[in-house]
């Protein structure tokens, strides 16, 4: 347990200094080949729980301090330590003498007394520490306040459900490869394999406990792939047919590009900015036996489509605050700030502007966003179709049972995170 707390405490510390998860991750896994599986787990569990309840744990440790603790390395164990006392089932002894002992180990081994001092006082107060921490909405929801506020703003009768999704933890969400079997049939492998899952949508699977996506029976074979129920939606509104020209304009890693070409026999061009992350797309069409054209281009700049003509169907799955996926990406939450929502719906409008004039005439066009501010989505079309007199809205058909939305915006719940959707008609 020792050294897995250390690690999630230095990978915590870096998120919170401005790096992102994922990368924070790679490298310990990088950094640490011998870590057992156990360990990998427990790592990612940490450090994914302390952003979940950051605010809340922050709250709590303000109460039991004195005076702000400036050292980043001892904060981040103490907030580790916190979600383990408050979240796991882990001894609480074991608990408070390994991150006392932790405490050498990250370079500062004066703070043990602390440590001790702190984690101990928690459990003596638990009950009082939380109730007073929950007063305040960062404390109970544990968002960023201008989050809060933005989000209660835009969504007056959903935000606090929204905010409960964001740090619930997601499941593991399955789309069904039609080209290669029926989704009765995968969810009878899974049935053989021991594996519980019920359907959801048209094609989609929610396994009832989350597993390495290698023990699926048929995942390798491109039987299936992950993708949130949620997003899922996005091809089938956008309603593409055999023999049709279709571009997905910001394809990275692949999931709707795959999904669009599992639908039908289209002729499909998926672009990305990012030769790397297009590598991914070559990556995941390959294992699902599916082809499409590959074109590094940048969605804003119009010079670079030069050549690549017209297209019946367009999916603008566009840069935004991803502020519908938290429980997938909580650190996400703690490193956005207003700043960055405008600056993205600025990026939004161009990359609209110069995708539209590739759209033939009675052609469609589906914005999607991972977000929940109206600034990047209902705000971001109204904006639209205010400068494109050629433009209207086209009626979102939602093919699925049990999505609860509004205006296009998906409300997140336990089966699905929060997306945005508006299907725009040339006229």
């Amino acid at each position: 347990m020792e050294q897995v707390q250390c690690l999630a405490a230095g990978a915590l510390a870096r998120v919170l200094a401005g790096r992102s998860l994922d990368a924070q991750l790679a490298a310990v896994w990088r950094d640490e080949p011998t870590l057992s599986p156990q360990q990998r787990g427990g790592v990612q569990d940490l450090v994914y729980g302390a952003l979940r309840h950051l605010g809340t744990l922050d709250a709590i440790l303000a109460q039991l301090l004195q005076k702000p603790l400036a050292d980043a390395a001892v904060r981040s164990l103490l907030r580790v330590a916190l979600y383990q006392l408050a979240h796991t089932r882990a001894s609480a002894h074991a608990i408070v003498d390994h991150a006392v002992t932790a405490c050498g180990h990250v370079g500062h081994p004066q703070a043990r007394g602390l440590v001790n001092a702190v984690l101990r006082n928690y459990l003596r107060r638990r009950s009082e520490l939380d109730a007073t921490a929950a007063l305040t909405d960062e404390g109970r929801y544990s968002y960023p306040a201008w989050w809060i506020s933005m989000l209660a703003a835009d969504h007056p009768q959903h935000w606090r459900g929204m905010l409960e999704a964001g740090n619930a933890r997601p499941p593991l969400t399955l789309r069904v490869n039609r080209r290669k079997i029926s989704r009765e049939d995968y969810l009878q492998l899974l049935r053989q394999q021991g594996v519980a899952a019920e359907p959801v949508g048209l094609a989609g699977v929610i396994v009832a406990k989350p597993c390495p996506v290698s023990q699926l029976p048929g995942f390798a074979e491109g039987h299936a792939s992950v993708q949130d129920a949620g997003a899922q939606l996005a091809a089938e509104i956008l309603d593409v047919r055999p023999g049709m020209r279709v571009l997905d304009a910001c394809a990275a890693p692949g999931g709707k590009s795959a999904h669009l070409l599992e639908i039908a026999d289209i002729d499909l061009v998926a672009a990305d900015i990012d030769a790397g992350r297009l590598q991914r797309v070559a990556e995941n069409l390959s294992r699902l036996s599916l082809r499409a054209q590959l074109l590094q281009a940048d969605a804003e700049r119009s010079e670079a489509w030069a050549g690549i003509g017209s297209f019946d169907r367009i999916l603008a799955d566009v840069p935004c605050t991803a502020s519908g996926v938290v429980r997938r990406h909580p650190d996400i939450k703690w490193l956005r700030n207003p700043a960055d929502i405008e600056a993205l719906a600025r990026r939004q409008a161009r990359i609209l502007d110069t995708l539209w004039r590739m759209l033939s005439g009675g052609g469609k066009l589906l914005y999607a966003t991972c977000s929940l501010f109206r600034e990047e989505n209902s705000r971001q079309v109204e904006a639209f179709l205010s400068r494109h007199a050629d433009a209207r809205p086209a009626p979102l058909m939602l093919p699925a049972d049990g999505i609860t939305q509004i205006e296009g915006q998906l409300i997140p719940d336990a089966a699905h995170d929060g997306f945005f959707y508006a299907l725009l008609e040339k006229i």
